[in-house]
C-alpha cells in the first residue's frame, strides 16, 4: 500500500455505484467503503479521509444530515464533501452547499469527472493546509520578532535611564521601583472607578515602560549642580529645572526619527516635560494646573516623589516609609492630584513592599519597620 495516496471515503447504499466508484478511484487512492451515514461519521472520526464521495438518499440518515453532523465536528469539519446524486434540481444542490459540501456530481457517474472533480479538491485541501500552516509559522516568526524588538527596547529604554540615574548618584533599582509605582497608580485609579477609558491594560503597559525616561533630560545639567550636596542657588536651581526640557527634546528627537505615531514615546514626553508640574500650579516648567497636566505626568510626580523621600541623597537622609506618606499626604491639592493620592494611600503597602524588594546597596530595614509596627 503506498503511504502517499489519499485516502478517499465511499458512503452510497447502492452496490453497483460502490463497485463504479471503486473501480475508478482504487488506481489512485486508498479506498474506505461503508453503506450507512452512521457508519460513515464514525469511519471519519477514527480515520479521517482526505475526501468523502456521499450518496444523499440513504436510509436511516440521508447525505444532508451526514454533512451536516461531519461539519459540526471540529475533527471532521475540514473534510470535503462531495454529493453524488440523481437530484438535479437547484434547491436540492443549494442545500447540499448549505450543509457544507464542496461539490456536486450527478448521476450516472463520468469517470473523468469524477476523478477531475476529487483531485481538484484535495488538491485545494492541501494548499489550504499549506496555507494555514504557512500562516502559523508567519505567525510564530512576528510573535518571536516582536519579542525580541520588545526586550531589545526594554534594555534600550533601560540603558538611556540609567545614564541620568547613575549620573545623579541613584541607581537602576530606582527606575524599577518608579515604574512599579506608577502602575500600581494607575491600576488603583481604575479599581476605583476612575480614568478607567484613559487609563486601559495597554496604556498602562506604556506608561510602566515609559516612566524610567522620566529624568532622562539630567544628562544635560553640570555635575557640579547635578551633585551639589548643599542648595542649590536661584540661578544653579533655574538650570536644574531645565532637566525637563532637555528630557522632552531628547524624545522629541527619537520621534522625529520614525514615521509612525508611538503612544509610548508620547507618555514618555509626557512624563519628561511635567512630571515637575504640581496641581496647585507652582510647578515647572510651565506652571501647569490641576488637569492641565497630563494624567501620565501626574502619576510620575508622586511616584517620583515618594521614590526621593525614601531614598537617600547626596542632599538628604532617607526618610520613613511612614514619613514619606505623611507628607505625601499634606501634599494633597497643592502639589498632588487628590484623586491620585487617595489611590496611593489605598495601595501605600505595595509601594512599601515595592521599595523594600527593589531597595538600593546601603538600604535601612530601619526606614521600613516591619513586625507589628504601625501601618504608615
Amino acid at each position: 500500500m503506498d503511504d502517499a495516496k489519499d485516502t478517499v471515503l465511499i458512503v452510497d447504499d447502492n452496490a453497483e455505484n460502490r463497485a463504479l466508484l471503486g473501480e475508478v478511484l482504487k488506481p489512485y487512492f486508498h479506498i474506505l467503503i461503508t453503506t450507512r451515514g452512521e457508519q460513515a461519521i464514525r469511519v471519519c472520526q477514527k480515520h479521517l479521509p482526505d475526501i468523502v464521495l456521499l450518496d444523499i438518499m440513504m436510509p436511516e440518515m440521508d447525505g444532508y444530515e451526514v454533512c451536516r453532523r461531519l461539519k459540526s465536528d471540529e475533527r471532521t469539519q475540514a473534510i470535503p464533501v462531495i454529493f453524488l446524486t440523481a437530484k438535479s434540481q437547484i434547491a436540492d444542490e443549494q442545500q447540499g452547499f448549505d450543509v457544507g459540501a464542496v461539490d456536486y456530481i450527478l448521476k450516472p457517474i463520468s469517470p473523468p469527472i469524477l476523478l477531475a472533480r476529487v483531485h481538484t479538491h484535495l488538491r485545494l485541501k492541501q494548499a489550504m493546509s499549506d496555507l494555514a500552516s504557512q500562516n502559523y509559522i508567519l505567525e510564530e516568526r512576528v510573535r518571536e520578532r516582536t519579542h525580541h524588538l520588545e526586550s531589545l527596547q526594554n534594555a534600550t529604554i533601560e540603558a538611556m535611564a540609567s545614564l541620568a540615574e547613575t549620573r545623579d548618584n541613584e541607581t537602576g533599582n530606582h527606575i524599577r521601583r518608579t515604574q512599579r509605582y506608577i502602575k500600581y497608580l494607575a491600576e488603583e485609579l481604575v479599581r476605583q472607578g476612575l480614568y478607567v477609558e484613559q487609563l486601559s491594560p495597554e496604556t498602562i503597559e506604556n506608561l510602566f515602560k515609559s516612566a524610567p525616561l522620566h529624568d532622562i533630560g539630567k544628562v544635560g545639567i553640570p555635575d557640579a549642580i547635578l551633585l551639589k550636596a548643599g542648595q542649590l542657588t536661584e540661578d544653579e536651581f533655574e538650570i536644574m529645572k531645565t532637566h525637563t526640557e532637555i528630557g522632552r527634546n531628547v524624545i522629541v528627537s527619537v520621534e522625529s526619527a520614525i514615521d509612525f505615531k508611538c503612544d509610548f514615546l508620547q507618555f514618555a514626553k509626557e512624563i519628561a516635560m511635567s512630571h515637575q508640574e504640581k496641581w496647585d500650579g507652582t510647578g515647572y516648567p510651565q506652571g501647569l494646573k490641576a488637569y492641565e497636566i497630563p494624567l501620565s505626568a501626574r502619576l510620575m510626580a508622586l511616584a517620583d516623589v515618594y521614590d526621593a523621600l525614601i531614598s537617600e541623597r547626596v542632599y538628604k537622609p532617607a526618610f520613613t516609609h511612614k514619613k514619606a506618606v505623611s507628607i505625601i499626604k499634606k501634599g494633597q491639592g497643592t502639589h498632588f492630584e487628590p484623586a491620585i493620592v487617595a489611590a496611593f494611600l489605598a495601595i501605600e503597602q505595595q509601594f512599601k513592599e515595592t521599595a523594600r524588594t527593589y531597595r538600593d546597596e546601603g538600604f535601612h530595614e530601619a526606614s521600613f519597620p516591619s513586625g507589628n509596627q504601625n501601618k504608615g
